[in-house]
């Protein structure tokens, strides 16, 4: 592994002509990288984004100090393993900032919680060629760019033949750019919140917290207010955004101007006062304008302490879900509010929470391991025809002879196919029809001359006739056989039992037990027809 040492620094304070550069081993500043920083100035970049571009840029230098390669003379094979070292190594091991002088830490292996992530990587590589590039053309660098755009998308317009229904797509990517996964905006979740809050040690990170979970500003944002953008009687709060530098005002909550009042009156005697004057300041001596690092370096000490994960932009995060999980709030109104360019930036935040997700998941899981019985075996396929039970003991030997199926009165076919699985009703509970005849459907199933313990007789014992709600009486009583007699019409037998399915009706075994031997393993009598 190539060892890559820490010399050279970005020095700077971010304001005047010349807000960062970029100094070698020997404290040297670097011309080229000072006039790409220039033209970067001119453009209307900011100071935080010229000292993210130096930062990359000092990355760069350095490991062309180590394999010893002056910049201007790079080709492709070092920007390939440029590549490769920032996404195989892990980040070098730093002195504290407020003891330079002391040896650093020894480094940790290389792993996911200290390796360069994607997003860093592809940025490294979006400002080298970019660099290069402007090198390029003032005939200062090489002659080919060491991190050039993909052979297939060069040369021609980006997004030529876009369609119109699908979102832009990125078609200007480089060679060594890695792919970034898709982030889900993670929130706090409440209690997180609340201890995170608690504790904070001054009215003025309170006052910040407040602000930031309220306002869904950013980090920068929120710090560029001046005193005379505060305005407590409306709720509202003054930011520069961040992308299009223009001034904007936010509504903010009660407790966040409590908060700031609180703060201002500890503070009164000591920062400068003026519409003009920076809103947070530090606490430490000398007082300067408060900064984004110092702010992030705060938050982070307090969710140390409290153990938890989550980061300051989470805050922003946290209050665009809360405003986009009202019903009373437009989806646009939140989108002016977090300042998005894109409607369809800002309904990510319509996912529900990863914490939702995984709450929801968990209570199906145990909803179900609740209401899930014992596994017994699967039971056995039930046969076709599906009856009553039929006493053989009781019944005298089937024959062979098998009379002709009558069809359905009025010149209409046969009975159509049996049900599969009829259900048992009494027959007070049947409609008067079914009971009285008028129907019109299949009739009697058995001839008058058919002895009641035939094959015939017990094979249509087993299944329901007549129409629900339309059969005739008579027929009801004639497929009622086998039960020492036949019924009249209209009437059958007491201590009976029929079941009824949705074409036929037949008779099941007696309720009492009359002796028989079949009886005592049936699970006890049926209810009996009245």
């Amino acid at each position: 592994m190539l060892a890559v040492p820490l010399v050279g620094r970005v020095v700077g304070d971010g304001l005047g002509w010349e807000p960062y550069r970029l100094v070698d081993a020997d404290g040297e500043v670097v011309d080229a990288v000072s006039a790409f920083l220039a033209e970067l100035q001119a453009a209307g970049r900011s100071a935080a984004t010229l000292r993210s571009y130096a930062l990359d840029l000092l990355r760069w230098l350095r490991f062309c100090w180590a394999v010893g390669v002056p910049w201007d003379e790079a080709s492709r094979g070092e920007a390939r393993d440029f590549s490769r070292w920032m996404a195989v190594t892990g980040k070098p091991a730093r002195p504290h900032w407020r003891h330079p002088d002391e040896s650093p830490p020894p480094s940790l292996p290389t792993d996911a919680t200290n390796a360069y992530a994607p997003s860093v990587r592809a940025h490294a590589e979006t400002v080298l060629r970019a660099f290069y590039e402007f090198h390029r053309e003032q005939d200062h660098g090489p002659v080919l760019n060491p991190f050039p755009l993909e052979s297939s998308r060069r040369g021609r317009r980006a997004n030529g033949h876009h369609n119109p229904m699908e979102q832009f797509r990125n078609e200007r990517v480089g060679v060594y750019r890695p792919r970034i996964p898709e982030r889900v905006p993670r929130a706090v979740p409440d209690e997180t919140f609340n201890a995170i809050f608690a504790r904070l040690g001054s009215n003025r990170d309170r006052a910040l917290v407040a602000f930031y979970v309220s306002t869904g500003a950013r980090a920068s944002e929120l710090l560029s207010t001046v005193q005379g953008g505060v305005d407590p009687g409306r709720q509202l709060l003054s930011v520069v955004r961040k992308g299009s530098g223009a001034l904007q005002e936010l509504p903010a909550s009660t407790d966040a101007f409590v908060w700031l009042r609180l703060y201002q009156l500890e503070m009164q005697d000591v920062i400068p006062t003026g519409r003009r004057q920076p809103l947070f300041w530090t606490r430490r001596r000398p007082l300067r304008p408060l900064s984004y690092h110092a702010v992030h370096r705060m938050f982070e000490r307090v969710v140390d302490g409290v153990g938890a994960d989550v980061t300051l932009h989470a805050l922003r995060h946290t209050a665009a879900y809360r405003m986009a999980e009202d019903p009373a709030l437009p989806l646009t109104d939140v989108q002016w509010v977090l300042g998005h360019v894109h409607l369809t930036t800002t309904q990510i935040y319509l996912n529900p929470r990863r914490a939702g997700r995984m709450w929801c998941a968990a209570s199906w899981l145990i909803t179900t391991n609740r209401h899930a019985g014992p596994k017994s075996a699967p039971r056995p396929p039930r046969l076709w025809p599906i009856g009553p039970r039929i006493c053989r003991c009781c019944s005298p030997p089937p024959t062979d002879e098998r009379p002709p199926r009558r069809a359905a009165r009025g010149g209409g076919a046969a009975a159509g196919p049996l049900p599969p699985s009829p259900d048992r009703l009494r027959l007070g509970d049947m409609p008067p029809e079914a009971r009285q005849g008028g129907g019109v459907g299949d009739r009697a199933l058995v001839e008058p001359s058919e002895p009641p313990g035939s094959r015939r007789t017990a094979s249509r014992s087993r299944v329901a006739a007549g129409l629900v709600g339309g059969a005739a009486g008579r027929d009801l009583a004639a497929t009622v056989v086998g039960l020492g007699g036949r019924p009249g019409p209209g009437e059958l037998a007491p201590g009976t039992t029929a079941v009824v399915g949705p074409r036929r009706l037949s008779p099941l075994a007696p309720a009492a037990d009359d002796g028989c031997p079949a009886q005592s393993d049936r699970g006890g009598p049926v209810a009996p027809i009245a």
